[in-house]
């Protein structure tokens, strides 16, 4: 196969900033969302009304999950065939309003049900905001800015925990939740901000509007690919963009992604979930519990950001082994009856060692695979690992439903992050494309290089 022209253009600062602000807010609303379950867990469990036994909490908190894995699977994909700044936005529309009809449901099978179908748009959120991400940031600093991207995932439930300290006093759990549907407005502000992507106007041969646009990006260096490039990328049948990840080459890779993403979701949503009640049930109060809560998210959006610049310095590899042990450490030595102030340490190095570590192997997928199918690989990894997403609330409610002591809580899901680990350090080195140069920032220090539009005839 012989290699075509290689595009690869500097992208100024304030247009890579932009891209980056507006997924940030995406990921923050969706955070919302998926913290706020756990932090009203308690109080549903105290829901008079519907009167949910430990297993029926952890399937609510299921639902969305279920919708996630299906939004990540088709949303991710569709990014990728019709564009990715109209996947985003649907997305975003369908998490949001279905956050007030949850918030109104006046029997669980209706919560549910709202739950479930703004999983789709959840599930769709994460794989096109990674695309974009990646696609627009240069090539050195790809972790660190997907990691401030992704940061405002962990605010999300920071400012879920916030909510339900303050707002479930006064309005109850209805209220909290209702504030998840509250995002909607900035719909109209990320549309006139947010730019296409490149690599899909490149991808289906638009390359006039990929020029117009590139000139609006004031991307001065922009040059179309070459027109037999185009040409193949257009008539390249659609399922091409799903089977790059299960050839030969990438296969492996994609088994390996698929497994450790998994076991990093069981932590994030299993954690997320119940780490409130399990905390309670160790001998704190409600409030403390939510404390915990909060430290696990704030320490991941912090820790996200570090892990990024440190996967940018030493490889993303070997950072996510690391941490996530260093993880399942933290989770571990819950079981000891220590101080607060040891056991918010202790947290707070399970939310680095989960949520953190998580959002930057998200990152190394999109990045690892061509730039045609970042989309559909991250967004069909990301609907396998749903599984496990789906499976860390029901584990909890099953160890919270059985005679076992709170402490098999910790020590499951310290496990699962050592097989995290594991799955990570069997993921071959990735193999350059031979399409594909390597690009460095250099002239204007305003501009980056991001290496965005390299296509394959």
């Amino acid at each position: 196969m012989a290699a075509a022209p290689v595009t690869s253009w500097s992208v100024p600062k304030r247009s890579t900033g932009v891209v980056l602000f507006c997924c940030w807010l995406a990921i923050l609303a969706e955070g919302y969302d998926v913290g706020v379950l756990g932090a009203v867990l308690p109080a549903l469990a105290d829901y008079k009304e519907w009167n949910l036994s430990p297993l029926a909490l952890g399937g609510l908190g299921s639902y969305a999950l279920i919708g996630m894995l299906i939004g990540a699977l088709f949303i991710g994909t569709l990014s990728d065939l019709v564009g990715r700044k109209k996947m985003l936005l649907a997305s975003m529309a369908i998490f949001t309003l279905t956050q007030a009809g949850a918030a109104w449901a006046p029997t669980p099978e209706l919560f549910g049900l709202f739950r479930l179908v703004g999983g789709l748009g959840m599930g769709g959120v994460i794989p096109v905001a990674a695309a974009l991400t990646i696609e627009y940031s240069a090539p050195n600093k790809r972790s660190f800015n997907y990691g401030l991207m992704y940061s405002g995932y962990s605010l999300g439930i920071v400012a879920a925990a916030l909510a339900a300290l303050f707002v479930l006093p006064l309005g109850g759990w209805r209220a909290v939740i209702a504030i998840g549907a509250a995002p909607v407005v900035l719909l109209p502000v990320i549309w006139k901000l947010l730019p296409e992507s490149l690599e899909y106007l490149e991808s289906k041969g638009r390359r006039a509007e990929a020029k117009a646009l590139a000139a609006k990006l004031k991307i001065s260096d922009y040059t179309p690919v070459a027109a037999p490039a185009a040409t193949s990328a257009v008539t390249e049948p659609w399922w091409r963009t799903i089977t790059t990840m299960f050839s030969r080459k990438y296969l492996r890779s994609t088994v390996f992604f698929w497994i450790s993403l998994f076991c990093g979701l069981v932590l994030v949503y299993g954690l997320n979930t119940w780490l409130p009640s399990i905390m309670k049930k160790a001998g704190y109060d409600l409030g403390s519990s939510l404390t915990f809560l909060l430290v696990f998210s704030l320490a991941s959006a912090i820790g996200g950001l570090l892990l990024g610049r440190a996967a940018d310095k030493y490889g993303k590899k070997l950072i996510l082994v690391v941490f996530y042990i260093l993880g399942g450490l933290g989770i571990m030595l819950l079981v000891f009856p220590n101080t607060m102030v040891v056991n918010l340490l202790f947290v707070a190095f399970a939310g680095v060692g989960s949520i953190s570590t998580s959002l930057v192997l998200t990152g190394y997928i999109a990045d690892y695979y061509p730039a045609k199918v970042r989309g559909t690989a991250t967004g069909w990894a990301l609907s396998f690992a749903r599984l496990g997403a789906i499976s860390g609330p029901l584990i909890g409610g099953w160890i919270a439903g059985s005679r076992l002591p709170f402490e098999a809580n910790f020590a499951i899901f310290a496990g699962i992050a050592v097989l995290a680990a594991t799955a990570v350090a069997m993921i071959p080195k990735p193999q350059p494309e031979p399409w594909v140069l390597s690009n460095t920032a250099d002239g204007d220090p305003d501009e980056e290089v991001a290496g965005i539009g390299a296509l394959r005839e």
